[in-house]
C-alpha cells in the first residue's frame, strides 16, 4: 500500500507531491555521490497545506513526509518514493521516525517555548533518515510570538530540513510565513470516497458508511467516528431536534444550556480518561512519595500540569460545541435546499420530516438569517466569548 492512498480524493495533491517526493529523492542521492541535483526541481523547503475540516490536510503532510523518508531499493530501479513498506515509511506512518517531528496540540494556542524548541530541532541535520521534517498539522494555532520565531527558521532553513504546515486556510497563517511557504490547496473529499474508505478500511457496512459520509459532508474523520461511535450518533441526534425546541425564550434558554453541558461533559470524559494518567506520571517522575507527600520545589512543575489540563478542557468543550453547531448549520442548509428545490443531496435525510416542517413553515431568507446566527455563534467561541451567553445568544436568534 503507497503511502498516498490515504489521501480521498485529492488526486491533484497526491500528483503534486509524488512529483516533489521524486525530485527530493534525487537530490538526496545526487548529494550522496557528490553530483549536482535536478536543473528544475519540483522540492522545496517549506509546505503550506491547507483545505477544510476533513479534507486530509494532516494525512498529506505525513504521507509526503513518509515518501520524503522512503528507502525502498525500487527507487533505483525507477520506482517512485512511498512505497508504504520500507522502514522509512513505516516509522514516519506510525509516528516513531527518528528525524521525523510530528506536532499537533490539544490546546487552544501553540507557545513561544514549544516554537523555538522545534526550531532549534530544525537546525539538526538527519540522524539516520534522508531529511529532518517538522509536520505542523495545527500551524493556525501559533501564538503571534510564535510565528514570528517560526519565520526565521523558514526563511532560513537547514539544508536538509523540510517544514510541512497545516492549517483551515492562507488567511489562517502569518502573511510572513505563508508568503515563504508552496501552497496546496485540498478539496472536500466526495461522499462516495469517504464511504468507500469507511467499508475499506474500517469494514463498516456500506448502508452505515454511506449515511455517515453523507451526514458529516465528506469529512473523513467525522464521519468515522459517526460510523463507529453510538455516543457520537446520540448527541448528532440531539442536536438535530433543537431546531424544534427553540419555538420560546425558555425553550431556547433550556437547549442552550443542555447544548453546553454536553460539550462540558464531552470534556469532563476526556479529563478522566488523561489527567489522572498525567499527574501520576508526574508525581512518580518527580520522586512522590508512597503516600503521596511531594518533594520540596516540585509545586510549580504540578501547578503548571494543572494550568495544561485547565486549557485542553476548554480546548475540548469548544471543540464539541463547534462540531454541534457545524452539525445545526448542515441542517439548515438541508432546509434552504429544500426552500429553493436544489437538486443538491440532503444531508440529514434521517430527519427529513423535520427539514420539511421547518421549510413549510418559514422563508429562505430566514433559514439564511438563522445560518447566519450560528456561524456568528462559531465566531463568538473563537474570540472567546463565554460558552453560555454565545450560544443562548444563537438560540434566541433562531427561535420561530
Amino acid at each position: 500500500m503507497a503511502v498516498w492512498d490515504d489521501l480521498v480524493g485529492q488526486t491533484r495533491v497526491e500528483e503534486q507531491l509524488a512529483a516533489a517526493a521524486r525530485d527530493a529523492d534525487a537530490l538526496v542521492t545526487a548529494h550522496a555521490s557528490g553530483e549536482p541535483g535536478p536543473e528544475a526541481s519540483k522540492m522545496t523547503h517549506a509546505w503550506l497545506f491547507t483545505g477544510p475540516p476533513g479534507s486530509g490536510r494532516a494525512t498529506a503532510a505525513r504521507a509526503f513526509a513518509a515518501a520524503l523518508q522512503c528507502v525502498s531499493p525500487d527507487r533505483a530501479l525507477g520506482g517512485a518514493p512511498g512505497c508504504g513498506f520500507c522502514d522509512g515509511c513505516h516509522t514516519t506512518l506510525v509516528g516513531t521516525h527518528a528525524d521525523v517531528e510530528i506536532v499537533r496540540t490539544d490546546l487552544l494556542s501553540i507557545g513561544v517555548k514549544e516554537t523555538r524548541d522545534l526550531v532549534r530541532r530544525a537546525q539538526l541535520s538527519p540522524a539516520g533518515g534522508r531529511w529532518q521534517v517538522i509536520v505542523l498539522e495545527d500551524a493556525d494555532r501559533l501564538t503571534e510570538g510564535a510565528g514570528n520565531v517560526l519565520l526565521k527558521a523558514v526563511e532560513e532553513p537547514a539544508p536538509r530540513t523540510v517544514w510541512l504546515l497545516c492549517a483551515p486556510s492562507l488567511e489562517d497563517v502569518l502573511p510572513t510565513i505563508r508568503s515563504r511557504c508552496r501552497h496546496l490547496t485540498l478539496r472536500t473529499p466526495p461522499v462516495e470516497a469517504v464511504a468507500d474508505v469507511l467499508v475499506r478500511r474500517d469494514g463498516i457496512e456500506p448502508e452505515v458508511a454511506q449515511a455517515a459520509a453523507r451526514a458529516t459532508q465528506g469529512h473523513i474523520d467525522r464521519a468515522r467516528r459517526l460510523a463507529t461511535d453510538e455516543r457520537a450518533r446520540a448527541r448528532r441526534s440531539v442536536v438535530l431536534k433543537l431546531p424544534l425546541r427553540v419555538e420560546d425564550i425558555g425553550g431556547c434558554l433550556k437547549a442552550a444550556q443542555e447544548l453546553v453541558d454536553a460539550a462540558a461533559e464531552d470534556a469532563k470524559q476526556v479529563a478522566e480518561e488523561i489527567d489522572v494518567k498525567e499527574t501520576e506520571e508526574l508525581k512518580a517522575a518527580l520522586g512522590a512519595a508512597q503516600g503521596g507527600r511531594m518533594p520540596r520545589g516540585t509545586a510549580g512543575a504540578m501547578k503548571e500540569l494543572e494550568e495544561r489540563q485547565k486549557r485542553r478542557r476548554t480546548r475540548t468543550q469548544r471543540d464539541s460545541l463547534d462540531l454541534a453547531l457545524t452539525d445545526l448549520t448542515g441542517f439548515y442548509r438541508d432546509v434552504l435546499a429544500l426552500q429553493l428545490r436544489s437538486r443538491s443531496a440532503l444531508a440529514n435525510t434521517d430527519v427529513r420530516d423535520a427539514l420539511e416542517r421547518i421549510a413549510r413553515d418559514t422563508t429562505p431568507e430566514r433559514t439564511l438569517r438563522r445560518i447566519e446566527a450560528v456561524l456568528a455563534c462559531r465566531k463568538a467561541l473563537d474570540r472567546n466569548v463565554a460558552p453560555l451567553l454565545a450560544v443562548e445568544a444563537m438560540t434566541m436568534a433562531l427561535r420561530g
